[in-house]
């Protein structure tokens, strides 16, 4: 059976801990609590194949004693956005550590931050040429991840999407709660930036999905991909899919201008650093896969798919929310 050790248990981490779980792999998610996740995505029993355990996840040494014997070894960690600088240097070189000492294959969970602004269509061969804080931090931490794997020290390989959808988007997600409880409730939605500008959103389960084949597929290694994903979409014609599928009344959308991003950073780091990626929200910015779908084996899953699978996690949510609150 093969070992899976995932740190981090976001969306992403609790998404792919349960994909692994359900096709037979032995999971363990490594956490700062070792709780499972708050939302319930990786919930531990006795006949589970997935645990959770503690660990700091900048303690090398530490990281490698619960990484032993892993075959493959997630990254799926993402700190907060204005703690970047600070706190993913050393979680990334402990991660490095681990991944040498263990001997597993590291799969790195990305983003298209390093890309910069003016890319708009993305792909595995556009340059790295960001300038703004957070992608020259992800930059940094793949450059150094590639020249460990060429050196032979480890076995390397980065999964990079771009904003998330699906079951498990929660919290700060723009296609998420942020989303789909406005739309559902009728209310007025304020998307970030523009709402008519082409933007590809990835499937969570896609991703999870693509973070396991890139780690078994040894054509992948010392490389980075991107999560196949489906065609682009505004902000419009996303909430209208599935304005539409649930039977809401058309959204009603109010853009808050980056302007207004900016005046409420000042009291929000969040919020600062949302304003730094401004260029994502006013302008294309689109992801290519079809050379990751070639060496992953792997295809999008289509949009009809992803509302409906995506509404039907959202009412089971609510349902067990009301069953709680008559508890």
């Amino acid at each position: 059976m093969t070992r899976h050790v995932i740190l981090g248990k976001g969306p992403i981490g609790s998404t792919l801990a349960r994909q692994l779980a359900d096709a037979g792999g032995n999971v363990l998610v490594l956490s700062r609590s070792g709780a499972p996740s708050a939302h319930g995505m990786t919930r531990e029993s006795a006949d589970s194949p997935v645990r959770h355990a503690a660990v700091d996840s900048a303690d090398a040494a530490a990281l490698s004693r619960a990484a032993r014997g892993a075959d493959v070894l997630y990254n799926c960690v993402n700190p907060a956005y204005h703690r970047w600088p600070t706190d993913w240097p050393p979680i990334a070189d402990a991660i490095l550590a681990a991944a040498e000492s263990t001997g597993a294959v590291l799969v790195t969970t990305g983003n298209l931050y390093g890309y910069g602004a003016g890319t708009q269509l993305m792909r595995e061969d556009s340059p790295l040429a960001s300038t703004e804080t957070k992608g020259l931090v992800r930059m940094a931490m793949w450059r150094e991840a590639e020249r460990r794997h060429r050196d032979g020290r480890v076995r390397a390989t980065e999964v990079r999407g771009s904003d998330y959808v699906g079951p498990g988007a929660l919290g700060q997600a723009h296609a998420g709660h942020r989303m789909l409880a406005p739309l559902l409730a009728g209310r007025p939605l304020h998307p970030i930036g523009a709402s008519d500008v082409p933007h590809t959103w990835t499937y969570l389960p896609d991703f999870a999905r693509a973070l396991t084949a890139a780690g078994a597929t040894e054509a992948a290694w010392g490389s980075a991909w991107h999560v196949p994903s489906p065609q682009a979409l505004t902000f419009r014609q996303l909430a209208t899919l599935f304005a539409d599928a649930a039977g809401a009344p058309q959204p009603r959308i109010r853009p808050l201008p980056m302007a207004a991003v900016r005046l409420l950073g000042i009291g929000s780091p969040m919020l600062r650093e949302v304003f730094a990626m401004s260029y994502q929200f006013v302008e294309p910015f689109v992801l290519d896969s079809t050379r990751s779908q070639g060496v992953l084996g792997l295809t999008p899953t289509p949009w009809d798919t992803i509302v409906a699978e995506t509404l039907a996690w959202w009412d089971s949510q609510s349902a067990d929310s009301r069953t709680a609150a008559r508890r």
